[in-house]
């Protein structure tokens, strides 16, 4: 109770505020009526209150059209499928890695677990609203005192509730569901980065294995070359320096297979953390390859609008907005009194057996209000805070629209001139090949010298590594094209990211505390 009473009466035998005849009590019982009314009628009308701003979402300024749209490569129209890696790449090895990582992610996993906390804490923010003090009490005490011996029993029931006269729970409420929104769009997030990481991972390894395969085919045409030229020397037609040089280059080109081994055993290692399972798995997993996966003709990419829909960190910025206008709302309600109503009921006997009879029986209500007016500069401060949080989060949210806008433009480009590369690419990567065969058979017939052969081969190791190399990026930027997009969290559909969770997950946090009944379904 309060020391800031508003009012009060007490049943309790005994008590000051038992009356003391029949007239003294009917006055009493008016008075406890009319109190109760009115507290009554304040309840009724504490829900037309909310202080503070009223949350509307912000503009952003976005642009009308992509930069590179004329290209023949994109069209404004959205994009029909969700599964953008499956349309756009056809591969079903990438598919079969998409769904295991989707089913055993532990990073997406722990996303679904942290909407699963910001539920809780909404369910928390909306039992505010009702009584918070709900308590049954009971006492048994046996005292001696003077050589006498008492005894004392006691039940009761307590219940406290404070008024949500300003709206104070309720822009709790407000900001703990709007969080709620940021920590599922934190899953679509975490979502769209692993099907993102997942693409370009694989879309590496394949890459890699076609510089490998470059590589080790290059070694073959160099190791003719130095049985060419040794036989030459043994024959007396050339020197010692062409057998050399072509033990250079051999030797040089063998050196760049560990590199890329390497390089391809920590993409698969890299791939099996996203996928949730141990490195020695994936080889089985990749073991049917249609090498590196060829980009689509053309991309739908929707309009710039779209990315405050699709893009699931804009969201986060937006809903974390949201949730910081209802703080500013809560702290304004710190500045106004605290309104309560409760009241206790009970019964105080000195033996057991009486604890229900009539004459044992006590009761009490009470209405009572608090308020901080010592403290109002600390108060104030608090509303000067929370709204200047507020606006910096009004900044970050546009710039991350802007940030957004920025990112999609650097990948449309990176893939469109990758495309225009690799066609320049496979013009060079085919006359090289022809100027191999050529420049052997020259060799072989004393036409040209051996540096001309071994520039030549020179030439076809780095024009085949470009080669694949460029193929790999065309399809790694359109990744990043999509992932810019914010394309896949929409394969969730209208399922909640809680029932995403493992079965197995489920069962275990039931067990821990039997607390989740109704909730881990």
């Amino acid at each position: 109770m309060s020391r800031d009473s508003l009012w009060i009466y007490d049943s309790r035998p005994g008590s000051v505020g038992r009356p003391a005849n029949s007239r003294a009590g009917t006055s009493l019982l008016k008075m406890l009526r009319f109190s109760l009314a009115g507290m009554m009628l304040m309840l009724l009308v504490s829900g037309c209150i909310n202080l503070g701003p009223d949350y509307v979402r912000p503009d952003a300024e976005i642009q009308p059209d992509w930069i590179d749209i004329e290209g023949s490569q994109l069209s404004g129209d959205p994009p029909v499928d969700p599964r953008w890696w499956h349309t756009a790449f056809q591969d079903p090895v990438l598919d079969q890695l998409v769904e295991t990582a989707l089913q055993q992610n532990l990073s997406l996993r722990s996303a679904g677990l942290r909407v699963l906390q910001s539920q809780q804490q909404l369910a928390i923010a909306i039992g505010n609203q009702f009584p918070q003090q709900q308590q049954a009490t009971g006492t048994a005490i046996r005292q001696k005192e003077s050589g006498l011996t008492f005894n004392n029993y006691n039940l009761g029931f307590n219940l406290g509730w404070e008024l949500d006269f300003w709206g104070r729970f309720r822009r709790l409420v407000e900001s703990e569901s709007a969080l709620l929104d940021a920590s599922v769009a934190g899953y679509d997030a975490a979502l769209v980065s692993l099907v993102s990481q997942v693409s370009q991972n694989y879309i590496l390894i394949r890459t890699f294995e076609e510089r490998l395969a470059a590589a080790k085919f290059n070694i073959e045409l160099q190791e003719e070359s130095f049985r060419i030229a040794k036989a030459k020397f043994d024959a007396g037609e050339v020197s010692d320096l062409d057998v050399r040089q072509a033990e250079t280059l051999l030797n040089n080109t063998r050196a760049s297979v560990p590199e890329l081994e390497t390089s391809l055993q920590q993409l698969k290692n890299s791939l099996a953390i996203l996928l949730g399972k141990p490195p020695h798995d994936m080889n089985s997993l990749l073991a049917a390859s249609s090498g590196i996966p060829d980009a689509p003709p053309s991309v739908a990419l929707g309009m710039p609008q779209d990315l405050i829909r699709r893009r699931p960190d804009v969201r986060i910025a937006e809903r974390q907005l949201a949730a910081q206008s209802a703080q500013i709302g809560f702290a304004v309600t710190e500045l106004y009194p605290h309104l309560s109503i409760g009241g206790t009921i009970g019964s105080s006997a000195l033996k057991t057996r009486d604890l229900f009879e009539s004459d044992t029986e006590f009761w009490s209500l009470f209405g009572t209000f608090s308020w901080d007016v010592l403290n109002y500069g600390r108060l104030r401060s608090n509303v000067r805070l929370q709204d200047a949080l507020f606006q910096q989060l009004l900044v970050d949210y546009r710039n991350q629209v802007l940030q957004a806008q920025g990112e999609t433009e650097n990948a449309i480009v990176a893939f469109l001139k990758s495309n225009q590369q690799l066609t320049w690419y496979e013009a060079a990567s085919e006359a090289s090949r022809r100027a191999v065969d050529v420049a052997v058979i020259q060799y072989q017939e004393g036409e040209i010298d051996f540096n001309t052969l071994i520039t030549t081969l020179a030439s076809n190791v780095q024009q085949q590594d470009l080669l694949a190399a460029t193929e790999g990026s065309v399809a790694t930027n359109l990744v990043q094209v999509y992932r810019a997009l914010g394309g896949g969290w929409e394969i969730r559909g209208q399922q909640d990211p809680v029932d995403l969770l493992p079965a197995a997950t489920k069962d275990e946090m039931r067990e821990r505390t039997g607390a989740w009944d109704g909730v881990l379904e």
